[in-house]
Formats: structure tokens, sequence, C-alpha cells
């Protein structure tokens, strides 16, 4: 949970590095509570035959920024530009390579700042 906050209180800030594990832990928690809330929405009934999800599509407009934020950090982490997290399939092989190893173009080394 510490990782996901961490993301939160950094909402829109695309400069820098993320380390795997603050990407990683910040998807991991945005799936569980996107869970949570569709079994909540569940429970009362607010989702019918042909409606979508209210809590979920607000959620989900709350997070987009720090989202796209944490991603381009991500693909600073490894020397790229942020833009890459646009190209399918690549965008994820360059999530879980392991950041640069001390000062990069992007920042100091995110593992060694922690």
């Amino acid at each position: 949970m510490y990782w996901y906050l961490t993301v939160l209180k950094k909402y829109a800030v695309f400069g820098g590095r993320a380390r795997r594990k603050e990407y990683w832990y910040f998807y991991l928690f945005d799936v569980i509570i996107y869970l949570i809330l569709g079994f909540i929405e569940v429970g009362i009934k607010r989702v019918y035959e042909g409606e979508g999800s209210i809590l979920g599509s607000i959620y989900t407009l709350a997070v987009l920024i720090p989202s796209i934020a944490v991603s381009a950090r991500r693909m600073h982490d490894i020397g790229k530009s942020g833009w890459f997290m646009l190209i399918p399939i690549y965008n994820i092989i360059l999530f879980v390579t392991e950041g640069d190893k001390g000062d990069n173009q992007y920042g100091p080394d995110p593992i060694t700042d922690a």
C-alpha cells in the first residue's frame, strides 16, 4: 500500500524515475481496488444490464493521470522516453526490465534514493 500511496502523492509528476517495485505494486493495488468497487456495485445492485460500472468509471478517471505518470517514470528508469509506453507488447517487456544502475539523463537511481 505504501507504493500505491507514493504514486498518488506524485499525482502528475512525469519527471524522474520509478523503480519496478513502485510501478507493479501500484498496478496490483489498482486492480484490487477496482475489483472491490465492482463487488460493491454488484452488492448494491447498481450495475444493471446494459449499464457500466459507475464507481469503477469514477475511480478510473481519478487514477488516470497517476497511472500515466508512473508509466512514464518507469520508462525513464530504463533510459527510455515516456512515449515508449505506447508501443504494444514492447512496453510490457520494458516495464519488467531492470532499471539503469546509477544516474541517467532522467535523474538519480530511485533504489539508492529510497
